[in-house]
């Protein structure tokens, strides 16, 4: 089994969610007492929210290429960036990096195409719906991408950044997401993006009249294809 890299803590929260998920996958696909081999670093996501208010992704993207570069010298064998925000800086993990990293983007597209769907409604905070290093990536891959209109999609992001990163969830927000994620399939969208690893702990296949991606689990997923690819279950 190869060593999964996770660069976390933005936020605490779903980073969580992506050690469970991987050793209930891990043990799901091999039985018995098995899970995952992990590494992970966990920065204080404070200081990272304010680099992200300032606007300073430089410094963002030279904070998280440092660390990820802890987790390569802990024994990683792949990374996953456990936050779709940012991804924004993922060209200077990569630069920083010589494993393998595992795009949240390309894994998200790939179960979305696999669906046969091209026109994807798209919900996570402000930087990841309005801002172009997503969105992009989304479209390079073949899909055409849809975001809330101006008032939902500060609503969407208030309630990740007030509720979600803090570990609220109540069924106010719920409500308000569902009624979101209605509006983007009455503008054309055949299935919707959870594209903040928070918005799973809020939302999920259940508040959808069409198929929703789960980014958070699908990347998760993708890591434990690549750690298992050559892995044999230890009778």
């Amino acid at each position: 089994m190869k060593r999964i890299g996770l660069l976390g803590g933005m936020s605490w929260e779903s980073t969580a969610e992506y050690y469970r998920l991987a050793n209930e996958l891990v043990r799901e696909r091999l039985g018995d007492l098995h899970s995952a081999e992990v590494v992970m670093v966990s920065l204080d996501f404070a200081v990272i929210e304010r680099l992200q208010v300032s606007g300073d992704w430089d410094e963002a993207g030279r904070r998280l290429a440092d660390e990820a570069l802890r987790v390569e010298a802990a024994g990683a064998d792949l990374l996953v960036l456990c936050t779709n925000t940012m991804h924004k800086v993922a060209e200077s993990i990569e630069a920083a990096t010589s494993i393998p990293f595992l795009h949240i983007a390309d894994t998200t597209a790939a179960a979305i195409r696999r669906e046969g769907i091209t026109r994807i409604g798209l919900l996570g905070t402000a930087f990841t719906m309005e801002q172009d290093f997503y969105r992009d990536r989304l479209t390079s891959l073949g899909l055409e991408v849809l975001i809330p209109d101006a008032p939902d999609r500060a609503e969407v992001h208030r309630i990740i950044y007030e509720e979600l990163v803090l570990g609220v969830v109540t069924e106010p927000s719920r409500a308000t997401y569902r009624a979101v994620i209605e509006r983007l399939v009455a503008a054309g969208a055949d299935g919707i993006i959870l594209g903040c690893t928070e918005i799973e702990l809020l939302v999920g296949q259940q508040d959808s009249s069409v198929p929703v991606f789960p980014t958070t689990r699908l990347h998760v997923e993708a890591a434990v294809d690549a750690a298992l690819a050559e892995a044999v279950a230890i009778p």
